[in-house]
């Protein structure tokens, strides 16, 4: 499609009937700290409504309301407290993106023109694909993270994984001598350009600053190599034998509190999180899945939503996230993130968001999950998924007196 019968379609978006649609993929990037991140953005309409959409991979990030009025598009995404303004001239869209995080509002310059495919690399790739080992020193204490790599001739797909979650599927292709992959779903903007060096190793360079070295996994292991943390084991309680406690509000104002009669001889997942936090909103649609699977049984979740104060006040971005996900569950506000260490005493060596902690039916603490591991890392996800369906299970099968 030539940029005048573009711009014409695209003009027409807002009269379209209701019921159809029309779906438009563009080149687009934001600005962060210098740092131009491309990525995949596409709006579609239904009569006057219209919808842009952020990937994670292939999975769409669909805007919660957006219009176009006389050029000027105005697009918001309420479960991320962010909005895209821009104005369409010469077929091209120009604007920012703004999000409020946990402590600061980010504003992104924002630059889309009309999807055109990139020309086929004529090099070779080289084989990057598979498990990598990336030694680190972690504020949290970690001194490795994995790189996990999808490979498909010179296109790729990869996520590094922390102990609290990971960077999203990072996209992306072989040219000019390196792997250039990019991610930005609303949440996380981020590009990884990857060199691979001649002793195997891979090179990588993140945003234009930060130097990382990714090493085979079976060549880490090979070489003693500290392995990443096990998220089972990074956080603990100081007391196993000890009630694990919790007293906070709901979003109605209602004190709700672990001596309340619906949790008593339940399991419960204690999950710490906040609707600012990336990999929290990769975690809450498989608790809301496992709530529906096992909630009749007696499983119990709660959220432990720590939120900055204007929120607190008024949550309407953890409302909005409540809806986003279909959560039936009991959300409880903890207070501002800065807080969460105080509040959470009984906790041992909690950093990761997310964190959850899973409790018996003697309300007793048998197990720590930091972080979560999203669908852009595969088998991973998969597993840890997984896992802490197995424990639900095996936990929902002991009676009271068994569990004391």
């Amino acid at each position: 499609m030539n940029a005048r019968l573009f711009v014409a379609a695209f003009l027409c978006i807002a009269s379209l009937p209701a019921g159809e649609s029309l779906p438009v993929r563009w080149d687009a990037t934001v600005n962060v700290n210098g740092v131009e991140i491309p990525f995949r953005f596409e709006l579609s309409a239904d009569g006057a409504n219209v919808v842009g959409s952020f990937f994670n991979g292939d999975e769409p990030m669909p805007s919660s309301s957006g219009r176009l009025s006389n050029g000027s598009l105005l697009l918001n995404w309420d479960h991320f407290a962010a909005k895209l303004e821009a104005t369409l001239h010469d077929g091209v869209l120009d604007g920012q993106y703004t999000r409020q995080g946990s402590t600061e509002r980010s504003v992104y310059p924002f630059h889309a023109k009309p999807y055109s495919p990139a020309p086929e690399s004529q090099a070779t790739a080289p084989s990057i694909g598979g498990n990598w080992q990336i030694p680190t020193k972690s504020p949290k204490g970690e001194l490795a993270w994995r790189l996990i790599v999808h490979q498909s001739g010179a296109n790729v797909s990869a996520s590094i994984l922390r102990v609290d979650g990971d960077t999203g599927a990072l996209t992306g292709t072989y040219r000019d001598g390196k792997f250039v992959l990019s991610h930005f779903s609303g949440l996380r903007p981020a590009l990884f350009e990857i060199t691979l060096q001649k002793d195997g190793t891979l090179d990588i360079l993140q945003n234009g600053k930060t130097k990382l070295t990714a090493i085979r996994w079976d060549k880490a292991r090979a070489q003693g190599l500290p392995e990443p943390t096990d998220p089972t084991k990074h956080t603990t309680v100081k007391d196993p034998g000890e009630s694990f406690h919790y007293s906070f509000p709901d979003l109605d104002g209602h004190l709700v509190t672990n001596n309340d009669a619906r949790f008593r001889g339940k399991v419960v997942l204690v999950n710490i999180m906040g609707s600012w936090c990336p990999n929290c909103h990769d975690e809450t649609p498989f608790l809301v899945e496992l709530y529906r699977k096992y909630h009749k049984q007696g499983l119990e979740i709660i959220s432990l939503s720590f939120e900055e104060a204007d929120q607190l006040k008024n949550p309407a971005r953890l409302r909005a996230f409540i809806k986003k996900y279909g959560i039936e569950y009991t959300v409880l506000l903890g207070g501002e993130p800065s807080q969460a260490k105080d509040k959470l005493t009984q906790a041992v060596n909690w950093n990761a968001w997310p964190t959850t902690f899973v409790l018996g039916r003697d309300g007793l603490v048998r197990g720590v999950h930091a972080g979560f591991p999203s669908s852009a890392t595969g088998d991973l996800h998969r597993q840890a998924k997984a896992e802490l369906s197995a424990e639900v299970e095996t936990l929902l099968k002991e009676n009271l007196r068994t569990a004391r």
